[in-house]
């Protein structure tokens, strides 16, 4: 069985990094890095990286401005600074082999970093990435959504509360969330979403040379048809699939949706 083996911090690229290991006590299994999203600490994916353990040796990471990492005025906050947090990480814990994962924000992360020369990645898997850019159409989500939620979160949040906000979601990941919002960062939180549509994502992808496995939210409306077929064009190894009946936050939406399309990726030996 797979379980929590413990949490952590190192330092690398000049900021403390706080991370947490899932796996199999004892059993040798691959690496896997996992980059969550815009506003979530590495605890929220914990019910994902349990299953994942299963197969890899799992690390989640608390993204600079975000859980038990870094965070505050005195650090930048712009996608290059944070994928160069990525490189140094796996530099810092001596990792080779690694599938890097990242989901929405932390997507475009891994793609930058490997684009920067981060050589100890065999795979990545892209998890519903924002394909918003410079005069591209807007991510869906709005920015209110985000900073509101923070905010209340900072006053003290209750489930119920987090209802207004994921009004699908399962009691616990609501507790969850509305006791971890409060350590995302607002300033870095809202550069990562301005980001999302002055930086230039499309330009790092023809630099990956490894397989890629995109990961679309059917439901999302973050990746349309129009958006795979360009990928496809710039990604010389890319692979799709979809997980229909899930938004954006693909496992909360569809737990077992996503692990299937992990699978059939071939991501998930034995499954």
């Amino acid at each position: 069985m797979s379980t929590l083996l413990y949490g952590a911090n190192v330092n690398a690229n000049g900021i403390r990094q706080h991370y947490l290991r899932y796996g199999r006590e004892g059993v040798d299994q691959p690496v896997m890095v996992l980059i969550p999203g815009i506003t979530s600490p590495a605890i929220t994916w914990g019910f994902v990286a349990e299953r994942l353990g299963e197969h890899y040796d799992t690390y989640v990471l608390d993204v600079r401005g975000r859980g038990l990492s870094s965070s505050g005025p005195d650090l930048d906050y712009d996608p290059t600074t944070c994928a160069d947090d990525v490189r140094a990480f796996i530099a810092a814990l001596g990792l080779t082999g690694v599938t890097l994962m990242g989901h929405s924000m932390g997507a475009r992360f891994a793609v930058r970093a490997i684009a920067r020369g981060l050589a100890e990645v065999k795979s990545v898997v892209l998890v519903d990435p924002p394909v918003s850019g410079p005069n591209r159409r807007a991510y869906p989500s709005k920015l209110p959504w985000y900073v509101d939620s923070i905010q209340q979160s900072q006053l003290g949040m209750s489930a119920e509360d987090m209802r207004a906000f994921c009004p699908t979601w399962t009691l616990e990941h609501r507790q969850l969330r509305a006791q971890w919002l409060h350590t995302c960062y607002e300033p870095a939180i809202v550069r990562a979403f301005n980001d999302f549509h002055d930086d230039d994502f499309h330009a790092d992808l023809p630099r990956l040379q490894v397989p890629v496995v995109l990961i679309v939210a059917g439901k999302g409306g973050v990746i349309e048809p129009a958006d795979e077929a360009e990928m496809s064009e710039l990604t010389p190894e890319l692979s799709i699939h979809h997980v229909p009946d899930a938004g954006h936050m693909i496992p909360w939406d569809d737990f077992d949706g996503f692990f299937n399309a992990l699978a059939a990726a071939g991501l998930l030996k034995g499954e």
